[in-house]
């Protein structure tokens, strides 16, 4: 069970922001997805950070209404954790406990292919353990 796997069931569609973006437009993009997080992006395309929730709250808690005029990169957590689409489920369950973190943008080759959050990874162990439980249950009902 790897993050490609995961992947392949969710979808790879990003929703991505750059570092020099307005706080306001990283709001108004997570509202209008409801999600809880954008990957930053530099430049060049590379994964620059990612702006969460939970950034924004801190970030209002320190400066205010005025923080929705300054750019994301203010208030991203970067440099970004990241993985790669071979990295076992269970290693990017245990990562995400111990940073702390919800989100991972998933990399191949230098390139932003994915992202995976806590839920998605806790969807798919579920249902991979339903599936073993099924597969178990019908081999004792048939011996």
């Amino acid at each position: 069970m790897t993050i490609a796997a995961v992947l392949a069931g969710k979808g790879s569609d990003v929703a991505t922001i750059s570092a020099e973006a307005l706080l306001q437009d990283a709001v108004a993009e997570l509202a209008r997805r409801n999600i809880g997080a954008l990957i930053v992006t530099a430049s060049d395309g590379s994964v620059a950070g990612v702006v969460s929730e939970r950034d924004l709250v801190s970030c209002l808690q320190k400066m205010g209404g005025e923080l929705l005029a300054r750019p994301v990169s203010e208030a991203m957590t970067a440099p970004a954790i990241t993985v790669d689409p071979r990295t076992p489920v269970l290693s990017a369950l245990a990562l995400i406990t111990q940073k702390r973190v919800r989100h991972l943008p998933v990399v191949a080759d230098g390139r932003l292919v994915g992202v995976v959050s806590i839920g998605d990874l806790v969807k798919y162990r579920i249902e991979h353990i339903e599936r073993e439980a099924e597969a178990m249950r019908a081999y004792i009902q048939g011996a």
